[in-house]
């Protein structure tokens, strides 16, 4: 029953509303990360898990939890790897006392083997912006969450917004538009929806698979030379993203045409490139920089008091906030179940 609890108030999340609660609970809220600090992806994953864990920790320090009760921040190195991942969610979700409240899998490839599995096991998975895009529909995964959005509406977004800038949506015909994605599950959920809007709206569509993790892109450069697409949209992670826009600029390709998905746009994508990143684009679904109350919060009660989980001067980038706001919403889910079903042990 408690993860049907938590699993009914994920779809009721509330704006964050600090409470300062001093009565000591002697059962403790787990919340699992699945997260990877190392391998080929690590630059990416190390600021999200910074982020995710800082905000929680902040809850611990400045509140005493949620609604009094103490979380209990597990995480499992998964290293991006789906077998990991899983060998992850299972070591992690029978944690004591609660067990795991919600998993963060933090990898498309990761969130598809574990679907069946968490519903199974009624655990609610919050794959925020990834994952299986059809998992948005609530009655055929009651247990799955990709709030706040998905990779057909990116995908969507990003043909309107392409429309807008030549003319109106009548003006895509014939025009070409390149799509260079990650070779993987994640890489490959925009392209039904692509395929859908070219042949809507008569556009041209150029698939350019890239594989794992994305150094070698010396080819996909030179077609995307030689084809002269119009447009060029970007499903990429990692040392991919940097090696993309570097490639991009190298080939004199104008930057305020080419579009990345929101996990292609963080600093660690464009500082590579310099000054030839200039007018890249990119999705997002939230804010950049450190000029919040909770990032003061974090400040104060997180890294002043020695507690912070990286470095204070990386608190606010892209991803670091990534990670946050995942905590935040999975932490205002699990309040609304303690205020709904009236009980903390949930």
């Amino acid at each position: 029953m408690k993860f049907r609890k938590l699993a009914k108030a994920l779809a009721v999340i509330l704006t964050t509303t600090p409470l300062t609660l001093a009565v000591a609970h002697a059962y403790e809220l787990v919340i699992p990360g699945l997260m990877y600090r190392t391998g080929p992806y690590a630059p990416n994953g190390i600021p999200f898990a910074n982020g995710f864990a800082d905000y929680l920790n902040l809850l611990n320090e400045r509140d005493g939890g949620i609604e009094g009760v103490k979380i209990k921040y597990t995480e499992c190195e998964t290293g991006y790897n789906t077998k990991r991942g899983v060998e992850c969610y299972e070591s992690v979700k029978g944690t004591a006392p609660s067990g795991a409240l919600a998993i963060q899998p933090l990898s498309t490839g990761i969130t598809y083997q574990l679907i069946p599995k968490a519903s199974k096991d009624k655990i609610p998975v919050f794959s925020m912006g990834y994952g299986r895009t059809s998992a948005a529909n609530g009655k055929i995964f009651p247990w799955i969450f990709n709030f706040p959005a998905t990779y057909w509406s990116q995908a969507s977004v990003f043909v309107k917004y392409i429309a807008e800038k030549e003319g109106g949506l009548a003006k895509l015909k014939d025009k070409k538009i390149a799509l260079v994605y990650h070779n993987s599950a994640y890489g490959k959920e925009p392209i039904r929806t692509l395929e859908a809007a070219s042949k809507k709206y008569g556009f041209d569509l150029m698939l350019l698979p890239v594989d794992h993790p994305g150094q070698e892109q010396k080819a996909t450069w030179l077609q995307i030379r030689k084809e002269r697409p119009n447009w060029v949209l970007m499903w990429g992670w990692g040392v991919m993203n940097q090696v993309a826009i570097k490639e991009a600029a190298s080939i004199r390709f104008p930057m305020d045409h080419f579009i990345g998905v929101w996990w292609s746009g963080s600093e660690n994508d464009v500082m590579p490139a310099g000054k030839s990143a200039h007018g890249y684009l990119s999705g997002a679904f939230h804010v950049a920089g450190a000029n919040t109350r909770a990032h003061d919060d974090i400040k104060k009660y997180v890294y002043a008091k020695g507690k912070g989980s990286g470095d204070l001067k990386r608190v606010g980038e892209v991803l670091y906030n990534r990670g946050l706001v995942a905590a935040m919403w999975t932490t205002e889910a699990i309040r609304n179940a303690i205020r709904i079903h009236g009980t903390k042990e949930i």
